[in-house]
């Protein structure tokens, strides 16, 4: 973790979303309920109808009723088991043809047993890269003001590329 997984995932969301007919960032996953989730993913792609889920199952068979045909870009972040896949109906031909689904998570083994075309593991950020992300999280700004900034890049520093830390 704290590596910049969400924010590499959000930089190429705001980069592509336009090209795509349906967009959706479904951020920290793993802390939300599976309803809410799939709520959300049907909200984003077919604003501005709303559709209720009352279980995971009936959430399931809307997403592969509505949005089997539509070319999107959802981003899946911070996945933690194969449920929330499952919940999401997130397949290889889930969604219509040309369509990008990024999946963020810790754990290797689940985007094995999916059987992603891609896996992309973040380096540890050099010093640079790190001071900018801590600067970004603890001031909203790429670089720390001045009387902030040995401060700054020796936290970075004692974190060894994992700013967020």
């Amino acid at each position: 973790g704290g590596r910049g997984k969400t924010t590499v995932a959000k930089a190429i969301f705001n980069k592509y979303q336009d090209t795509f007919e349906g967009k959706s960032f479904l951020q920290n996953v793993r802390e939300r309920k599976l309803v809410q989730v799939q709520e959300q993913l049907l909200f984003d792609i077919l604003k501005p109808f709303n559709i209720m889920v009352s279980s995971v199952d009936q959430g399931i068979l809307e997403i592969v009723l509505r949005l089997h045909d539509r070319r999107v870009l959802a981003i899946v972040d911070d996945i933690d088991c194969m449920e929330q896949l499952e919940a999401l109906a997130i397949k290889r031909d889930s969604f219509g043809a040309g369509s990008r689904i990024i999946i963020t998570t810790r754990d290797e083994h689940l985007l094995k047993m999916l059987g992603v075309d891609t896996i992309y593991e973040l380096p540890v950020m050099n010093r640079e890269e790190a001071l900018m992300l801590l600067s970004w999280h603890a001031f909203r700004k790429n670089y720390p003001e001045k009387e902030y900034f040995e401060l700054t890049r020796e936290t970075a520093d004692y974190c060894g590329g994992v700013p967020v830390a």
